[in-house]
Parts: structure tokens; sequence; C-alpha cells
């Protein structure tokens, strides 16, 4: 299906994004401290309300 060729160039471009990000991340991981100091509680907030409406749904279901 793909040629030996595309599955190298494939996989060196995979390598090479990865280690892009990791660096990004890094450069920016105190600004992404200050800037966003609440998201945990909301994404867990978040997933509390999507579970509960599923609660409600499968208990009003029966």
């Amino acid at each position: 299906m793909f040629s030996t060729g595309q599955l190298i160039f494939a996989a060196f471009f995979f390598i090479a994004f990865v280690i892009i990000i990791i660096l990004s991340y890094k450069k920016d991981k105190k600004l992404h401290k200050k800037n966003y100091k609440g998201v945990v509680q909301i994404l867990l907030s978040f997933i509390t309300f999507i579970i509960i409406l599923f609660l409600i749904k499968h208990f009003l279901k029966n």
C-alpha cells in the first residue's frame, strides 16, 4: 500500500512533529500556568454535569 520511502518519511515526520510539540509546550509552560489556572475545575465540573445528565436520563427511562 505504501512504499518504503513513504513509510520512512512518515516516521521521520511524526518524530519531528512530536519533538517540536514537546519543545513548544515546555517553552510556554509558565505562560499556561498563569493564564489557565481554573481550567481543571471547569473540566471536572463539565464532566460531572455530563455524568449527571446521563444518570437522569437512565433513571427517568426506567
